[in-house]
């Protein structure tokens, strides 16, 4: 105002109005962008204002608010704004029914949001299944190594995806899959490449900072973060033995940065995959319901390339071709890690609901069960027509593929389907790691690109084929209210009259295997053109433990060689 005084004082009006003008046009602009800022989705840090009236819905879930109706050229408008009126009317009438809507809807969402979080902690705990899985397979010159690895892909792949990885996946889930169970992140709603229906990765919640720092946003990141964690540990049983420290972490940070979130944006994130439903009239769009192809098709065939650009173990083959079996040092590992990995599967698959208000996690329950069981049979039984013996490493790879395969599908199909998925995939599993071994000459030590990537494409496949239609109306934001000419229709696969979820399951789940291989493949080819990512040929033979971590897993095996090699033991422990 001094300036504008000032030049009053010189004689200049015309420049003085006119930065007047100016001046009260920012004033104004200001306060309209203000104005819009506090119309827009605020985050809720504490959750006291996560859960409302808007929350509310019923068994089937109708909600208890009736939206406005905002456009009037739809058929329904007039009944809809007669439904709208009639609610709001109520609503007037009764204020105090708004209130306890309200205490129930933030009710509804707490409870839900102790669900989500009890099953990432079941999820978490996975991760002490894998490691004695892993562990108990490989040979035990190589235990502390397998140890450290699993421990460093919690560590490193979870500050990677805390970074940008959980903003690259769920940057923008409210515009297209906002999750309504635990409160909706409507905050996080903007794409970084693409846009509408076609987004490809998720631009807002950089370390978890603005508007992630939400109640909604971290129970997600909590749940995801396993999911993503679990993409990570499949890597280890195909690539341990044989690579270096620092060229694992970087897998870790590549997995828990880029390749995973950016596939699990087109799926779970709203991206465009997800969408294809109502973008190209396929389907209910691309659907997995726990993670078959996002989480374990993406990390086995990760893996897979990792594990050809490492090449085999020394002596895994022998000058005539022919593989070598290296045998499991620790049988009761292997099935005891097997059995956590069950149990933390009961997290994996039921917890996608997030919420314990959806009961169909029962039947999500009681499918995973099965198809593990059956698996496990198919893989038993197979081995032993065979080989004449049933091996037990085989049959917990069984139950894992059987796990893997049912982990899309689970909550779309019935029992007995899920039982037919279990046997696919515990066969599958047993011929995948024979094709690997004997034709395709890829080293994997524990089988994990087998239960994992080839199974969870089947899962993914098989949930094209299975799906019956009774649950997931609505699913990525179709048939909500009629589908197939049923009022209620849920995602439906082939074998219940609809080709086109088959034809995206089968066109999605193939895509991500390639996007998997292909990402890794290029990026750490190049990575190993630089720097070799293999240890030396003397320390692979030592054992990694000592050479890599400067410990043994077993320093009681050290003790006893040295003391039958001297005339001393004592002297020589």
């Amino acid at each position: 105002m001094r300036f504008l005084f000032f030049q009053r004082r010189g004689g200049s009006v015309a420049i003085s109005r006119a930065l007047l003008v100016l001046l009260l046009a920012q004033i104004l602009c200001g306060s309209m962008c203000a104005a819009f800022a506090d119309q827009a989705p605020q985050p809720d840090p504490a959750g006291a204002a996560t859960g409302d009236k808007n929350s509310v819905v019923d068994a089937a879930g109708n909600p208890f608010v009736v939206p406005e109706p905002t456009d009037p050229t739809s058929p329904d408008y007039a009944k809809n704004k007669k439904a709208f009126d009639e609610f709001q009317a109520q609503a007037a009438r009764e204020p105090l029914a708004l209130k306890l809507a309200d205490g129930v809807g933030h009710d509804r969402i707490g409870t839900n949001f102790s669900w989500t979080l009890l099953t990432g902690y079941l999820v978490l705990f996975m991760q002490a299944g894998f490691a004695l899985l892993t562990c108990g397979l490989v040979r035990k010159k190589n235990a502390a190594h397998l140890m450290m690895l699993n421990f460093a892909a919690y560590v490193f792949a979870f500050l990677a995806y805390y970074a940008i990885g959980y903003a690259f996946q769920f940057g923008a889930v409210a515009v297209n899959a906002s999750p309504a169970n635990i409160g909706g992140a409507q905050t996080l709603n903007h794409f970084l490449i693409g846009s509408g229906q076609w987004g490809f990765l998720g631009g807002k919640g950089f370390f978890l900072t603005g508007p992630a720092y939400d109640a909604s946003s971290n129970c997600l990141t909590l749940f995801e973060v396993v999911f993503m964690e679990t993409a990570g540990y499949i890597i280890v049983g195909a690539i341990c033995e044989r690579i270096t420290f620092w060229a694992f972490l970087l897998c870790e940070l590549f997995v828990g940065g880029l390749l995973y979130p950016m596939s699990g944006c087109w799926v779970w994130g709203g991206g465009w995959l997800s969408q294809l439903g109502s973008s190209m009239h396929l389907g209910h769009g691309y659907v997995d319901f726990a993670g078959s192809s996002v989480v374990h098709s993406v990390g086995g065939f990760c893996a897979m390339a990792l594990a050809l650009i490492l090449g085999p173990r020394l002596f895994k083959y022998g000058p005539d071709g022919k593989p070598r079996a290296f045998p499991a040092s620790n049988i009761v590992f292997v099935v005891t890690g097997t059995f956590v990995l069950l149990f933390g599967w009961m997290g994996f698959n039921p917890g996608s609901t997030l919420g314990a208000t959806d009961l169909r996690i029962a039947v999500v329950a009681v499918n995973t069960n099965l198809a593990a069981v059956a698996g496990s049979a198919a893989a038993m039984l197979l081995w032993y027509r065979l080989f004449g013996k049933p091996d037990i490493t085989m049959a917990c790879n069984g139950m894992l593929a059987g796990l893997v395969a049912i982990t899309a599908p689970c909550a779309f199909v019935s029992p007995t389907a899920s039982v037919i998925i279990g046997v696919v995939a515990g066969v599958l599993v047993c011929l995948g790691v024979l094709f690997n071994e004997r034709v395709l000459k890829i080293d994997d030590p524990c089988g994990a690109i087998s239960v994992h990537g080839y199974c969870g494409w089947l899962g993914a496949v098989a949930l094209g084929v299975f799906a019956d239609g009774t649950y997931g109306a609505g699913w990525n934001g179709v048939g909500a209210t009629a589908y197939l000419g049923k009022t209620g229709q849920g995602v439906t696969g082939l074998l219940h009259g609809d080709w086109s979820q088959f034809v995206v399951q089968l066109g999605g789940a193939t895509l991500l295997a390639i996007y998997a291989f292909g990402a890794t493949y290029v990026v750490f080819k190049a990575v190993n053109a630089w720097r070799s990512m293999r240890v030396s040929k003397e320390v692979e033979l030592e054992g990694l433990d000592v050479p890599e971590f400067g410990m043994l897993g077993y320093p009681e095996d050290a003790v006893q060689m040295l003391s039958a090699g001297s005339q001393s033991p004592q002297r020589a422990v």
